[in-house]
């Protein structure tokens, strides 16, 4: 099913989809493999094609994958809120993703698929550049997928939090950790409803910067 979205729609409103998993409902691999299509036309750095895309839908490796999310959940909750370095300008918009995200956390193992993106090498210690770079290579890739995603149904969430015990992931996975770098963790699944609006976002001239940093557009 594609939901026939123009691009500015599917930009707009493809949300981190969280509370609205459908957990019952499986996901197709020809619906993946279609994501991918477009996952793998994304630009990357020097027309390179390193990246790799594991997606897990084994019952015990989501199990496994969930407890580690759930330990790194709560390793990362118990962070002082400076330390985490979060905005909270909208207090009550702020509680709202927090009360979502600890959904997830608490739901992981039943997400329909994972998808963690990875990329060669490990990228621990590299100058900025050459993180950039690579980071930048995959990213719009995943950002793709999820796009893709969001117009056939599917609802996703980019998450990092399992990254605290990648090398614990990689033997999960048969990941070879020395040699492969895991970038992320998307949870997929079909959305329960698909009228998902824009977010509400701060005006774009309060973070635009023209020319200098000190100048911004009127």
């Amino acid at each position: 099913m594609k939901l026939n979205l123009s691009a500015d729609e599917v930009l707009t409103s493809t949300r981190a989809v969280r509370k609205r998993l459908d957990f019952d409902k499986p996901v197709e691999l020809e619906v993946i493999k279609e994501c991918m299509e477009y996952a793998v036309q994304a630009p990357t750095g020097s027309n390179m094609q390193g990246w790799q895309w594991l997606f897990v839908t084994d019952q015990a490796k989501k199990d496994a994958i969930a407890d580690l999310y759930r330990q790194g959940w709560e390793m990362y909750t118990s962070m002082d809120q400076a330390a985490m370095n979060l905005e909270v300008e909208n207090q009550a918009q702020q509680d709202r993703v927090a009360d979502s995200a600890t959904y997830l956390a608490e739901n992981f193992h039943k997400v329909p698929v994972m998808l963690i993106p990875c990329m060669p090498g490990r990228l621990d210690g590299l100058p900025n550049m050459a993180a950039t770079s690579t980071y930048g290579s995959i990213q719009p890739g995943a950002w793709s997928f999820m796009l893709a995603a969001r117009e056939r149904g599917l609802g996703t969430a980019w998450t990092t939090i399992h990254l605290m015990f990648e090398e614990q992931a990689a033997e999960i996975l048969e990941i070879p950790f020395a040699e492969v770098t895991q970038i992320a963790l998307i949870t997929i699944g079909y959305s329960k409803g698909t009228d998902f609006k824009p977010a509400k976002r701060p005006p774009v001239e309060t973070v635009m910067h023209l020319d200098s940093w000190g100048n911004r557009p009127s």
